[in-house]
């Protein structure tokens, strides 16, 4: 027997919805301790958001939308129309996310880094993660559409 028939099952949609869920709570939290961490210093202060967010906006544009689109093609052409609840991510993605957690977490807690520099480089990352979560949610919403249409 398989492990992954004792595991829950969703479907293509489900899991459009687990992906928009999980990368709007990595970003909305990244971008709460990225927010959090930047000195409230007046002009500094958005200075740092400002060029942070828009930062995060080139990064979401010239490389969060392929990863997203890919993530999306894979998930609406899946063979099965149920499956594992984790197959939003592949494993290599799992790989990536694991390795930018631990490097986060290993920056902040040995503080090579400080929480400064850390901060915007938190609104940066965060931002295209909370992008990414809206793509991924107004494609759960048409991909819904299209399969009561069928």
């Amino acid at each position: 027997m398989k492990l992954n028939q004792f595991l829950p099952h969703v479907s293509k949609s489900s899991l459009l919805l687990l992906a928009a869920m999980v990368w709007a709570f990595a970003g909305i939290m990244l971008l709460s301790r990225g927010v959090a961490g930047i000195p409230d210093s007046g002009w500094v202060l958005w200075l740092k958001l400002v060029g942070g967010l828009m930062a995060g906006v080139l990064f979401y544009y010239f490389m969060f939308i392929r990863i997203s689109a890919k993530h999306i093609h894979r998930i609406k052409n899946l063979e099965k129309k149920r499956q594992p609840f984790y197959s939003f991510f592949n494993l290599r993605s799992y790989i990536m996310m694991a390795s930018m957690i631990t490097l986060g977490v290993t920056l902040r807690t040995t503080g090579l880094v400080p929480m400064l520099y850390m901060s915007v480089f938190y609104v940066v990352m965060g931002t295209p993660l909370l992008f990414s979560a809206i793509r991924f949610i107004t494609h759960y919403f048409s991909f819904r559409k299209e399969q009561y249409r069928l």
